[in-house]
C-alpha cells in the first residue's frame, strides 16, 4: 500500500471514492477510523495493485469490502471472483458484506472482522453476516 506504487490516476480515483462513500460505507468507516476496532489501523478507499479495496487494515493484510446488491448479477460476481483471486495471491484476506448487514447488524460485522483479525475468541458465539472469507 506505499504511494510510489500507486499512480497518479489511481490516487484520484481513490480520493474521488472517499467523497462518495455509501450510506453502508460511512457507517462501517465511523466504527474502523481512528483504531476504534480494538486497535486496528484500517484506511478506506487504498489502492492495492490495480483495484482500490473499501477498507484495508496492512498490519493484517486484510481486506473489507461492502458490497450493494448490483455485487449479485453475473457480471459483478465474475469480476469480484478475479478481484479476489489476485488480492489473495498478494496474500490478502477478503471479508465481503452486503450492506444490509453493515447497516441493520453492524455489532456482528465488527466482531466478525475483529474475529478474523485474530483479537477475538474464535469460540465465541458469534453469527457470520460476512458474504464471504477469502484467505
Amino acid at each position: 500500500m506505499g504511494h510510489d506504487l500507486v499512480s497518479p490516476r489511481q490516487r484520484k480515483n481513490a480520493k474521488s471514492m472517499r467523497r462518495m462513500m455509501t450510506d453502508a460505507e460511512l457507517k462501517l468507516w465511523n466504527e474502523l477510523r481512528a483504531h476504534r476496532l480494538m486497535g486496528l489501523s484500517f484506511r478506506r478507499q487504498v489502492p492495492i495493485g490495480p483495484y482500490i479495496v473499501d477498507f484495508g487494515c496492512s498490519d493484517k493484510k486484510l481486506i473489507i469490502e461492502v458490497d450493494g446488491s448490483q455485487h449479485a448479477d453475473t457480471e459483478h460476481v465474475e469480476r469480484d471472483a478475479e478481484r479476489s483471486a489476485y488480492l489473495k495471491a498478494s496474500g490478502w484476506t477478503i471479508l465481503r458484506f452486503w450492506n444490509d448487514d453493515v447497516i441493520r447488524d453492524i455489532d456482528n460485522v465488527c466482531q466478525h472482522i475483529v474475529i478474523v483479525a485474530g483479537l477475538a475468541d474464535a469460540a465465541r458465539p458469534a453469527r457470520e453476516p460476512a458474504r464471504e472469507a477469502i484467505s
